[in-house]
């Protein structure tokens, strides 16, 4: 024990000068994940939409957004996701034990982490054509990672300088925001329902 507690002394040095190169990668690694997340998200988004669509219009749409999926999961998204972690947690030794705010970041990354598997289970179903959600709940599927993305941004920045509660609260109204964001897309696109102003304009 003494001897492998020595070994990490000796390594501290050269382990401290390492820290500020891993943070760099490790930032580049989470922005391109996320961005892998959202964009993934929003070609589920137009996969399903094309399911509905006249075959004619199918057979040349599906191909190419299969394709992109593919692209970005397995050439930007898992890869990112992949080094995200690793470099997290060759820096992870330096904070140990962790403080409260870094478990709390943990648990968000351990629940981005699942947010990962489950869009890789929808890519997968997608990919053979299975029609296993509407494009709205895919939407609003996509907000979850902006929930996450916001909330280890702000977690990180403020760390103990804001409370839990707070915390939760701001969250709280944040998804309320996003949820109203969401519901008056919908309304823009698909117009005001029959019999409305518009409807009586005619």
């Amino acid at each position: 024990m003494d001897q492998a507690l020595g070994v990490l002394q000796d390594l501290a040095p050269a382990l401290e000068a390492a820290y500020l190169p891993l943070k760099s990668l490790h930032i580049i690694a989470v922005v391109a994940w996320f961005a892998g997340l959202f964009y993934i998200v929003r070609l589920f988004v137009y996969l399903r939409e094309t399911q509905a669509r006249p075959r004619a219009e199918r057979e040349v749409l599906e191909p190419q957004l299969k394709l992109m999926a593919r692209r970005l999961w397995f050439g930007i998204t898992w890869p990112s996701s992949i080094a995200t972690v690793i470099f997290g947690l060759g820096m992870l030794h330096l904070f140990w034990p962790p403080a409260p705010w870094l478990k709390i970041k943990l648990g968000l990354v351990a629940g981005l982490i699942g947010y990962h598997l489950v869009c890789h289970r929808i890519h997968a179903a997608l990919q053979a054509s299975q029609p296993i959600a509407s494009s709205r709940a895919f939407r609003i599927w996509n907000e979850i990672a902006t929930l996450f993305l916001v909330s280890i941004v702000f977690l990180v920045v403020m760390k103990s300088a804001i409370s839990v509660v707070w915390g939760a609260v701001g969250l709280g109204i944040f998804a309320a925001i996003l949820m109203m964001g969401i519901t008056i897309y919908r309304w823009i696109r698909q117009g005001p329902p029959l019999g409305g102003p518009a409807q009586e304009a005619k």
